[in-house]
C-alpha cells in the first residue's frame, strides 16, 4: 500500500526570462514581459509529494515535519525574496523558467530523500500557470 504525502510551501522570487545567445528582438518576441531588463517577481506556491509504503512502527511515509524542514533549507532559504539570475548559482546560467525552477527543486530536494520514495514537485508561478515534474 502506497500513500502520497504534500507539503505546500510559498515563497517571492525575482527573475528574468531571457536567452543571452539571442539579441533583443527575439528575446522580446519569445519571453514578451518577462524579458524586463529590471526584472519582474512572482509569488510562487511550492507543492512537494511524496509517495511510499506506510512504517508500520510511525504510521508516516516520512515525518511531515522533517520535510517541512527539508524544503525550508533546501528551497526557502534558498530562493526566497532572491532575485534569481543574481543571487543564486544555478541560474546565472539556466535561465529561470517554471519549468527549470522545478526541476532544480526536485533535484535538490531528490539527494535527500531515500530512494524508494516518489517525489513530484508542482510549481505554481500564477493562479493559473503551474508546472509538475516528477524526475
Amino acid at each position: 500500500m502506497h500513500v502520497t504525502i504534500c507539503r505546500t510551501e510559498h515563497f517571492n522570487a525575482a527573475h528574468r526570462l531571457h536567452n543571452p545567445a539571442w539579441d533583443a528582438e527575439q528575446n522580446q518576441r519569445v519571453f514578451g514581459k518577462c524579458n524586463n531588463p529590471n526584472y519582474h517577481g512572482h509569488n510562487y506556491n511550492l507543492t512537494v509529494r511524496l509517495t511510499g509504503a506506510i512504517d508500520p512502527e510511525t504510521g508516516y511515509v516520512y515525518d511531515l515535519k522533517h520535510l517541512s524542514d527539508l524544503i525550508k533549507r533546501e528551497v526557502l532559504d534558498r530562493y526566497d525574496h532572491r532575485n534569481l539570475n543574481l543571487d543564486t548559482e544555478e541560474f546565472r546560467s539556466l535561465n529561470p523558467t517554471a519549468e527549470n525552477i522545478a526541476v532544480i527543486i526536485w533535484q535538490r530536494l531528490r539527494l535527500h530523500l531515500a530512494a524508494d520514495l516518489a517525489l513530484s514537485v508542482t510549481l505554481y508561478e500564477t493562479d493559473r500557470n503551474f508546472v509538475e515534474y516528477h524526475g
